[in-house]
């Protein structure tokens, strides 16, 4: 029987740094030990130690502040598909909103059949940069139907447009459809969020619906990788 290959010697050190990070219960913005200080404890190159100081990085357990050393990143928010204000809210965090670009304009044909518009029809369309406790997390690029949202573009867009439909205009969002892909972030969303160049990104495409099954919203969100994930619950059919 063939034996199994042993994983690389990068990985392992990464897990035993994750697992201390973890179980010890770090303060975020505690110092790591360094390539060097890792490369002679574990007896490897420092290419080696810093393959695995580069995995936690990726997976959003460390960051790095050359020449200043590797310290332990903030947890990530973990979302729901819901309000991200409320979501931040929820975790006791303040979040934040900056509208970017804000227009009425003709849907592409994507976003006209995911709202489930006519030819003739106009959304309002929006980019906003959204934070917590002032860190940039996501790029949300929302669009609703400029004729359910008469004067959209004038109320204060600086919180949770889910409220904004609410109060304003007495749409209530009730239930979502959402997918997740993983992207690498494009250069100039990536000086907006604060991250390296080609950083790991996750793209929420999301359409939302009123009571009456009407879509009143869709979405596309770029998140930091590092910084956020996404809890889902799902019901297990029984088996056939």
């Amino acid at each position: 029987m063939a034996r199994a290959s042993e994983s690389p010697r990068y990985v392992a050190i990464a897990a035993e740094i994750r697992d201390t990070i973890t179980n010890e219960r770090l303060d975020p913005h505690t110092p790591i030990a360094s390539e060097r200080d890792l490369s002679e404890r574990h007896g490897v190159s420092r290419m080696t130690a810093r393959h695995a100081l580069a995995l936690l990085e990726s997976e959003g357990f460390v960051y790095r502040r050359p020449p200043h050393g590797t310290f332990v990143s903030e947890p990530r928010v973990a979302f729901h598909i819901a309000s991200f204000s409320d979501e931040i809210s929820r975790l006791g965090r303040t979040p934040g909103a900056v509208v970017l670009w804000a227009e009425e304009r003709k849907p592409t044909r994507s976003v006209r059949e995911a709202l489930g518009l006519t030819a003739n029809a106009t959304v309002h369309a929006l980019q906003r940069l959204r934070s917590a406790d002032g860190e940039p997390i996501a790029i949300e690029t929302t669009y609703v139907p400029a004729a359910l949202t008469p004067g959209l573009l004038e109320q204060d867009l600086g919180g949770s447009l889910w409220a904004v439909l609410r109060e304003e205009y007495t749409v209530l969002a009730v239930s979502a459809t959402a997918s997740i892909q993983s992207v690498v972030i494009d250069d100039d969303a990536c000086k907006l969020l604060g991250v390296r160049s080609a950083s790991a990104g996750m793209l929420l495409t999301r359409r939302t619906y009123d009571a009456d099954g009407r879509a009143i919203e869709f979405a596309r969100d770029i998140y930091r990788a590092d910084r956020a994930s996404f809890e889902v619950e799902a019901l297990i059919p029984a088996p056939r």
